[in-house]
């Protein structure tokens, strides 16, 4: 089997493009699987113009390796062999939105603007790592196994700098009309008047991609936009019917629709009464040894000065310690 650069095994190809295979490939220093481009000039291109061509092709691919977003396959790094520049990237598990298309048929609209509303975010993270795709298609865009939306293409098909006059729309578009409508196979529902706005030929209504991909996150299943800041893996966001009731160590979730137990705001009574009686009780008990030991003739305090109304038990004192008993 073929090692490019010394390092990384081609193992076969996962797919053929316009500009050369990709393949599914062993990195045998870090010992993981990558996806590898191979580009091959296309027939016809003067020799003089293939070096330009490749090196073109290398500066669109280092360009590409700036982009940091989960819907975006990561580009590893630029291998050289034969001359030529070999794209080393990452390798996602799955099917393209083309292939599932051919498979199953159109998918449901908030489905299919939940694809185009990554694509969107995928496209101006790019553009923000000023690099321009030339035009996102179903082929372009891979459903992974693991839930992700995934665009491709960028470092094959793309320039490091987009044209200066083009306006800060939803990166391509027209494209990206094209995309929704064959996602949804022609009945976008309620994807209509999005994807009307794309194909317009009004360009005073061509949606910005903040305004694109707000509406289309409020189609999408959920129906609500993304938080803002980086984006994640799905596996790092709270799955469907789960519930987030607080930080961790906080007191345990409960199931949805359950109210949470009412706390009584009054006090509680029982206690108070009770000690109140015991209370009552012991006074009138001493008022009424009082007014018995009274009317004896020599009764009066115990030793000094202090009279007891508790009645003996564990760990009272007895007579001498400042305390008195009553009379037997």
């Amino acid at each position: 089997m073929t090692v490019i650069a010394g390092r990384y095994r081609l193992l076969d190809v996962l797919a053929e493009g316009a500009t050369g295979p990709v393949w599914r490939a062993l990195d045998e220093t870090l010992v993981r699987e990558v996806a590898v481009k191979e580009f091959r000039a296309p027939a016809g291109l003067p020799a003089d113009d293939v070096p330009l061509w490749y090196a073109r092709l290398e500066r669109g691919a280092r360009a590409a390796a700036r982009i940091s977003h989960p819907s975006v396959v990561t580009v590893h790094g630029v291998a050289t062999e034969d001359g030529r520049p070999w794209v080393v990237m990452e390798l996602v598990r799955g099917l393209t939105l083309a292939e599932t298309l051919e498979a199953g048929g159109p998918l449901p609209p908030p489905e299919a603007a939940r694809v185009g509303a990554e694509v969107v975010a995928a496209l101006r993270a790019a553009r923000e790592a000023g690099v321009h795709h030339t035009g996102v298609n179903p082929g372009h865009v891979l459903l992974a196994n693991d839930g992700r939306v995934v665009v491709t293409g960028f470092g094959t098909r793309s320039t490091a700098v987009p044209p200066a006059d083009e306006p800060d729309t939803a990166a391509g578009p027209r494209s990206l009309g094209a995309l929704l409508d064959a996602a949804t196979g022609g009945r976008p529902g309620p994807l209509a008047p999005v994807i009307d706005r794309f194909l317009g030929e009004d360009p005073e209504s061509v949606l910005t991609a903040d305004q694109a991909e707000r509406e289309l996150r409020r189609i999408a299943p959920g129906g609500a936009p993304r938080a803002a800041g980086p984006l994640r893996s799905d596996s790092s966001a709270p799955r469907k019917g789960s519930r987030d009731d607080g930080p961790r160590g906080g007191s345990p979730a409960r199931a949805a629709g359950t109210p949470p137990p009412r706390r009584s705001s009054r006090p509680r009574r029982g206690p108070v009464l009770a000690a109140g009686l015991v209370g009552i009780l012991l006074i009138t008990g001493a008022l009424t040894y009082h007014l018995v030991r009274d009317g004896e003739p020599g009764a009066g305090p115990g030793p000094g000065g202090v009279t007891s109304t508790a009645p003996a038990g564990p760990g009272s004192t007895g007579p001498g310690d400042g305390s008195a008993t009553p009379p037997r």
